[in-house]
């Protein structure tokens, strides 16, 4: 287990801090491989770690994106989608060489194979994995499939997941919140060669807590990352606050 564990006083400052690190790492990639393969989480805990990342020194004309999950069925021009949270937060900001982005509507099986084969094209150099706050990564909600080597599936929400959309504000209901998703799976997660999770606020302090105590298992699927050999995991006082006691 390689753990490098980054507490920072405040989500703007742990953002700051994990862009710093996740820009190194493309930087890396770039002057060794001549380009970098990176992919990116959403929601809100990801928002200090964009706001800096647009910001630091890289040649995003040699960076290829991809994206971890998407809501089936949901539109692009919804709040909640993450093609649109990309796309404003992100892509449209850099001059980012390519953003291959994962589409939940239409074929959604074309959609699948053909996101797979740019995936799989290379290697990923980075992986910005966020931790949800019933445990998940990526929409791999628990109990997670850690055996599947499918790339990208189709996955159904558990009720919690379901909620903390509601309490970031992207649905009005639970109701409104789709039931499926499509998912990056875990074992596709763990291919990348560096893995930096950025998950700040209380509301991921039981998260952040079982991830790190509990012993691997599909039930907290966090806890896959610690099998990582170059895991990253930038958090806050306030989502260390279990596990610091603080």
């Amino acid at each position: 287990m390689n753990i490098k564990i980054t507490v920072s006083e405040s989500a703007e400052e742990n953002g700051r801090r994990a862009a710093k690190k996740i820009a190194e790492l493309i930087r890396a990639a770039i002057e060794s491989k001549g380009r970098a393969r990176i992919v990116v989480s959403t929601g809100s805990s990801q928002f200090e770690m964009f706001s800096a990342l647009i910001k630091e020194e890289i040649d995003w004309t040699r960076v290829i994106m991809f994206h971890l999950d998407e809501y089936v069925g949901l539109p692009e021009s919804h709040i909640a989608s993450f093609r649109k949270y990309l796309k404003e937060r992100f892509v449209s900001l850099v001059p980012i060489k390519e953003a291959h982005f994962v589409n939940g509507e239409g074929d959604i099986d074309k959609n699948i194979k053909e996101l797979t084969i740019e995936l799989r094209k290379e290697p990923i150099d980075v992986g910005i994995i966020g931790i949800g706050e019933n445990g998940h990564i990526a929409f791999n909600d628990p109990p997670a499939d850690f055996t599947t080597d499918e790339a990208y599936k189709v996955v159904v929400l558990d009720t919690k997941c379901r909620m903390q959309q509601v309490g970031e504000g992207w649905f009005e209901t639970i109701d409104d919140v789709p039931e499926k998703a499509i998912s990056m799976m875990p074992k596709e997660i763990m291919k990348a060669e560096h893995i930096v999770t950025v998950a700040p606020h209380s509301v991921k302090a039981k998260a952040i807590y079982d991830t790190i105590t509990h012993s691997v298992s599909p039930d907290v699927p966090a806890t896959l990352l610690k099998t990582h050999p170059d895991w990253n995991l930038f958090i806050d006082d306030d989502s260390a606050a279990m596990l610091f006691g603080k």
